[in-house]
């Protein structure tokens, strides 16, 4: 049988696939993803009794603004990359620009503070566990990613994997600063980038296995 004949006959069937078929996905992805992300901080730490007060301050705005950032990016991004041929554009430059201000504000900020204090604001108190907490958090987040990358086309499992681990990471990362009290910028600049990076890892790896065609 030739090409086109084979082309033919398994098209012959093919309806028209629904109109923002992949929004709906990436929003159902999204939705259970942080629902589950909550609850897992919620039942494993507590969300912080101060939350309320700490949302109205600036520093903290300063501590998420980094993921939040990467978050909105991160997801036109992987969403393009589910798509065969889409472009990117300037998009990758949100992937981690962010993450660059961030280091030049931690580095200025242990440039500024006295010697004694550089150790405690890049350990904080929790730096021993703070990396799998944002990972254990965006991993409902990621597994839910792939499902819905699974119903599009990517075309570069790996790549597609690791940013959507690490678009995983950024949105884990801003659900478990309900709980972290952790505040500087150094420490977030290294431990919660860290987390987002062992994210994007596993991502990268589920990748290379659930997104062949």
């Amino acid at each position: 049988m030739k090409t086109d004949d084979l082309i033919g006959l398994l098209a012959q069937d093919a309806g028209p696939v629904p109109k923002r078929t992949g929004e709906r996905r990436f929003a159902v992805a999204l939705l259970v993803g942080v629902a589950l992300a909550l609850a897992w901080v919620q039942g494993a730490f507590g969300i912080r009794a101060d939350l309320a007060e700490v949302m109205g301050t600036a520093v903290f705005w300063q501590k998420v603004a980094m993921p939040l950032a990467v978050a909105a990016t991160g997801l036109v991004v992987v969403f393009r990359l589910g798509h065969p041929g889409a472009r990117m554009n300037g998009w990758w430059l949100g992937v981690w620009l962010p993450v660059s201000l961030l280091w030049i504000w931690a580095a200025v900020v242990l440039w500024m503070a006295e010697p004694a204090a550089r150790v405690p604001l890049v350990l904080g108190t929790t730096w021993r566990v703070c990396v799998f907490n944002v990972t254990a958090t965006a991993l409902p987040i990621g597994v839910g990613l792939l499902w819905a990358l699974r119903g599009l086309a990517p075309t570069r499992p790996v790549l597609t994997g690791a940013a959507a681990g690490w678009l995983a990471g950024a949105v884990g990362a801003c659900v478990y600063s309900l709980h972290c009290p952790e505040m500087g910028a150094p420490f977030v600049a290294i431990w919660y980038v860290l987390g987002m990076g062992m994210s994007a890892a596993l991502g990268a790896l589920a990748g290379r296995h659930w997104l062949r065609w």
